[in-house]
């Protein structure tokens, strides 16, 4: 299996899309002005104790208060106190050069009471993003991640990843990172350091530590409460260091500036495959060129079409998501209906694990697959399930089917399900149902092109349906030569699968859409 990602850098959000063997498995997009929240680090204050949770509220800068519970606050927090509190006090000194008092961890059955109190100054990092009604879920458990190991403060504790079998390789890597890691610092050694030599593992865990030592000193240097003190790397480098792997034959991006910062970062964390980022410049928009948009459009949406006409229905609740497996006109196997339930639900089984990666569906997952009566294919379509949920890299849990024919699945949960709003109003007529005459539609072109061309503007690109597309360049006298001999220069024209038939953009040279169109366009 090859792997390639696919990175859309726009001037308002960047998107991101990981394709396996050409096919879409994970899609992520974020606005250029957010950030994902998950690994901040701030200190805040605390706001209020709940000691019917045994947990507080913890106000951290977003509109709803972010929840700590006591068991989140990490067994290390009596060892920390006495360096936040210093940190508080405007009082810095590496961590690595400190000497901590050797306390007790905290009790499994403590009240958070007795620890915390409203008004109290504490570190937190965020755990999850505020999902639906509800804020930010902080762990009192600080931590930097890296490619192969995780440095964790206040701990002196080295862990290895259970995913590592050889007990000879978790003894090498154990060894190793003791006679590595700095004073007053845990690590866990992440999956993807087996095998890995001791210069890479020095090298990545000096930079965790001086990411740390950074974050300490933002703190100490500030008296702003709540104050974000260690931001996480960004979308796209996050990605790579959670997901990089041999396999990944290319890396396109259509910015420089950000395709120089995941080069650098592959520099560091996978020196061998540094040369696998590529700039794409090509006209055509990048997601276009290499099929990402046409498959955005067919996999997400209430109704999603697989093999043969089968088709899953994904319904989103508040605490759940319910798929629905329907076989759709796909034609009857011959050898009998159990045989055709049986072959639909391998199918949805395949689909199924896609769209959890692809949407990032978490939490329980309720699935009504096609009712069959065999035990042995029922238990074929659940090994079926386990197996094509392998490559998933978020925590889940898959139970057998019930006599009611239902599969319960839970995934991590860390951030929002993607939603993709692939039904839209539509752009030309804003939702009214009339349009002006289609027949006038490159006529009002001509004019916006000539509106343009009359404000002095010359380097400017012209993004339309690719049947508009095919139309002005259709013939040897094309709608799009007699632009050039009128107006004395070359108008770009681009498809862009991503715009609706009579929809159109102009595109100036940095990027940027200009703003030509007028209300009379959808009357």
């Amino acid at each position: 299996m090859t792997s390639e990602v696919i990175i859309n850098c726009r001037p308002k959000d960047i998107s991101i899309a990981l394709l396996e063997d050409k096919r879409l498995v994970e899609y992520m997009s974020e606005k250029r002005s957010d950030s994902t929240a998950v690994g901040n680090i701030y200190i805040a204050k605390v706001k209020k104790i709940l000691p019917a949770l045994n947990a507080c509220f913890v106000e951290v800068g977003y509109e709803r208060e972010a929840f700590l519970h006591y068991l989140d606050l990490g067994l290390h927090y009596n060892k920390a106190l006495p360096y936040i509190q210093n940190i508080s006090s405007g009082i810095y000194k590496p961590l690595e050069q400190t000497r901590l008092r050797q306390e007790p961890d905290l009790p499994k059955d403590g009240k958070i009471s007795d620890i915390l109190k409203a008004g109290d100054e504490i570190m937190v990092q965020i755990a999850k993003e505020p999902i639906s009604t509800k804020g930010p879920r902080l762990s009192g458990e600080l931590s930097f991640a890296g490619r192969n190991v995780v440095l964790i403060p206040f701990s002196d504790k080295v862990s290895v990843s259970s995913k590592i079998k050889n007990d000879a390789e978790r003894a090498r890597l154990k060894q190793l990172v003791y006679s590595i890691k700095p004073k007053n610092f845990g690590v866990i050694i992440r999956t993807v350091a087996e095998g890995k030599r001791a210069s890479e593992l020095d090298t990545e865990i000096k930079a965790l530590l001086k990411r740390c030592h950074e974050a300490f000193r933002r703190a100490a240097g500030t008296n702003k409460r709540p104050q974000l003190v260690y931001e996480e790397i960004g979308r796209a480098s996050a990605l790579l260091r959670d997901m990089y792997n041999p396999t990944f034959e290319s890396i396109y991006i259509n910015d420089k500036e950000i395709a120089s910062e995941i080069s650098n970062y592959l520099h560091l964390i996978a020196p061998e495959s540094k040369d696998i980022v590529k700039l794409y410049n090509g006209e055509i928009p990048i997601f276009d060129n290499f099929g990402v948009t046409k498959q955005i459009k067919s996999s997400f949406g209430r109704t999603v079409t697989y093999r043969h006409g089968a088709y899953l229905i994904i319904e989103h609740t508040e605490a759940l998501h319910v798929v629905d497996v329907n076989s759709g006109n796909r034609a009857k196997n011959p050898d009998g209906q159990e045989a055709n339930a049986l072959e639909v639900n391998m199918g949805a089984a395949d689909e199924l694990a896609r769209q959890l990666r692809l949407r990032d569906m978490g939490g329980i997952i309720v699935v009504d697959f096609i009712d069959m009566t065999l035990a042995e294919d029922r238990q074929k379509l659940y090994e079926r399930m386990n197996q094509a949920m392998q490559n998933d890299r978020a925590r889940h849990n898959i139970l057998p089917l019930s006599k009611f024919g239902l599969m319960q699945i839970t995934r991590q949960r860390v951030r929002p399900a993607t939603e993709v709003e692939v039904e839209e109003t539509c752009p030309t007529c804003g939702g009214t149902g009339k349009i002006r005459p289609s027949l006038l539609f490159v006529d009002m072109l001509s004019d916006k092109v000539e509106a343009i061309y009359n404000s002095g503007m010359r380097n400017f690109t012209l993004h339309v349906h690719p049947y508009v597309y095919a139309y002005i360049y259709k013939g040897i006298f094309s709608i799009l030569r007699k632009w050039k001999l009128r107006y004395k220069f070359t108008v770009k024209v681009i498809p862009n699968q991503s715009l609706g038939f009579l929809e159109y953009k102009f595109i100036d040279k940095v990027g940027n859409e200009i703003p030509i169109k007028e209300h009379y366009d959808m009357k």
